[in-house]
C-alpha cells in the first residue's frame, strides 16, 4: 500500500520578526535546510530559521494554493494567524 504524501505551508522567522512563507512535501527536512542555512536567497540573508506555524494537507494544490494566499496578505494579517495557533511564537521545530 502506498503512503499518501502530505504537504506543509509554513512560516518561519527569525530574531527580529521577518516572516517567510513557504511550501514542502518533507517539513522537518526543510526547516532542518533553514536552520542550517543551506537555501541560498531571502531566508540565508536573513537568518532565518524558527518555525512558528505550519498547516498540513494531503493536496499538493491546495497547499500552492494556500501558500499563495498567504503570501498575499498584509503582514498584521499573518501575524494574526501565527497568533492564533503559536501566541508565544515558540520554535514548533524544537524537539525535532
Amino acid at each position: 500500500m502506498t503512503r499518501q504524501k502530505n504537504y506543509y505551508v509554513y512560516i518561519i522567522t527569525n530574531h527580529s520578526g521577518t516572516l517567510y512563507v513557504g511550501v514542502t512535501n518533507d517539513l522537518e527536512r526543510r526547516v532542518l535546510e533553514h536552520k542550517e542555512f543551506k537555501i541560498a536567497g531571502f531566508t540565508k540573508r536573513y537568518r532565518i530559521n524558527r518555525l512558528v506555524y505550519y498547516e498540513e494537507t494531503p493536496n499538493v494544490k491546495a497547499a500552492l494554493e494556500r501558500e499563495k494566499q498567504i503570501k498575499r496578505w498584509r503582514r498584521e494579517k499573518k501575524i494574526m494567524l501565527i497568533d492564533l495557533e503559536n501566541p508565544t511564537w515558540r520554535d514548533l521545530s524544537e524537539g525535532w
